[in-house]
C-alpha cells in the first residue's frame, strides 16, 4: 500500500489528478480485500485452534490501510467540491464512502458467520446467514461498481 499524500499537495493537484488518485486509492483498497479475504482463509484453515493472534494482527494492519485511503478520499473529496467546485463528483465520492464502509462491515459480518459455519457445521441458520450476507455483499459491491461508473462518467465529461 502506497503512503498517504499530504492534504497540502492535494491543493495543487488539477481535477484529472485527483480523480487519478482516487482510482489509485480505490485498487489499493482492493487489493487489502484481497488480502483480508487471503488471510481469513488461512485462519479458517487453522481451526479448530484458530491462530487468533496473527489474524488480529492482519487485521489490525489492514484496518490501518483502509483508515489512510478512506482518510485519503475525503481529502479528495474535500478538494474536488471546494477548490473545483465539482460537487457532482465529490457526492460520488460520498456514496462510494458509504457503500464501502457497508462493504467492510458485511465483510466482517460474512467472516464471522464463515467460522460459525466450520465450528458449528450440519446448523442451517449458519449456513442461510452466510447466504443471506453473501447475497447483502454481492448487492454492495454492484452498487459501488454503479457509482464507479458514474463517477467515470461525470469525470471524463469535464476532462
Amino acid at each position: 500500500m502506497q503512503g498517504i499524500l499530504s492534504p497540502l499537495l492535494h491543493c495543487r493537484m488539477d481535477v484529472q489528478s485527483l480523480v487519478r488518485r482516487f482510482y489509485t486509492l480505490q485498487a489499493e483498497r482492493v487489493e487489502a480485500y484481497h488480502l483480508l479475504e487471503e488471510g481469513h482463509q488461512a485462519y479458517l484453515r487453522s481451526g479448530p485452534d484458530y491462530d487468533f493472534l496473527r489474524y488480529r494482527q492482519l487485521v489490525h494492519e489492514i484496518t490501518l490501510a483502509f483508515n489512510g485511503i478512506s482518510q485519503e478520499i475525503l481529502q479528495i473529496k474535500e478538494n474536488l467540491e471546494g477548490l473545483h467546485g465539482r460537487r457532482d463528483l465529490a457526492e460520488h465520492l460520498g456514496r462510494i464512502q458509504e457503500k464501502e464502509k457497508e462493504k467492510l462491515e458485511l465483510t466482517a459480518q460474512l467472516q464471522l458467520a464463515k467460522q460459525n459455519v466450520q465450528d458449528q457445521p450440519g446448523v442451517e441458520a449458519n449456513t442461510q446467514e452466510v447466504q443471506e450476507l453473501k447475497h447483502k455483499l454481492i448487492q454492495t459491491i454492484e452498487a459501488i461498481s454503479e457509482i464507479l461508473q458514474d463517477f467515470k462518467y461525470d469525470s471524463e465529461e469535464s476532462g
